[in-house]
């Protein structure tokens, strides 16, 4: 148990470094997040001066959202959660793993679509672009994937609140208010709005995601049967 705690810790603390590696190298190649909101035309050029490492930058990116599918049941359930917590724990489990499978759905796309689209920057391939980009980014990878990252940190939370683990536990609550209020910004785009705000608090959601995870595996790390 105690070997299969190390392995699960140093997992959660490899997946805060993983996801936030290929996060700052579109940072600083591609303009990322800001270029989401830019004219598609720009996103398009942008995406083709990339080249092929751009492209493997973002399945990087998508391959760390894979990595949450396995890793957040690992995360949630336990042998003692299931007997006391059983609701919670199997409710994170499902929601950890969807949403890792709806970021990677909207991340995939810059992998296997967008590549062609920006190959040949036609006016059609210019609205396939911005119809995709609202679909499976604001959509699916970003309003539902949030979403449902905070109803599995929440949940999680809440399980590390009862067993005395109170900053794990705090940072969770502060990542899923975050993240849901993040959420809002794709609401706003659809209303006609800017929702600049929004994306803040998305940032800041994604960070607190990243110490919450490098928290809760140094506590499993620490952990002592």
């Amino acid at each position: 148990m105690f070997n299969n705690r190390r392995l699960l810790g140093s997992s959660a603390i490899a997946l805060a470094v993983g996801f936030n590696i290929p996060y700052s190298l579109l940072a600083a190649n591609f303009n990322y997040p800001a270029i989401l909101r830019r004219p598609a035309a720009e996103a398009l050029n942008l995406f083709a001066a990339g080249g092929p490492g751009l492209i493997l930058t973002w399945y990087g990116f998508a391959l760390a959202a894979i990595a949450l599918i396995a890793i957040a049941p690992a995360l949630a359930i336990t042998p003692a959660r299931i007997a006391t917590m059983p609701g919670l724990a199997i409710g994170a489990a499902i929601a950890g793993s969807l949403a890792g499978l709806a970021q990677a759905i909207g991340l995939l796309r810059w992998v296997f679509v967008v590549p062609e689209l920006a190959r040949h920057p036609t006016s059609a391939a210019i609205h396939s672009f911005t119809v995709l980009n609202q679909y499976g980014g604001v959509a699916i990878g970003e309003h539902l994937g949030q979403m449902l990252t905070a109803l599995f940190v929440i949940q999680l939370a809440a399980m590390q609140k009862r067993e005395a683990a109170p900053v794990s536990a705090g940072l969770g609550v502060l990542t899923a208010i975050g993240l849901v209020i993040g959420t809002g910004e794709g609401l706003a785009i659809a209303l006609g709005g800017s929702g600049h705000g929004f994306s803040l608090m998305t940032m800041a959601g994604f960070l607190a995601l990243t110490a919450w995870l490098i928290v809760t595996g140094i506590g499993l790390l620490r952990y002592r049967a």
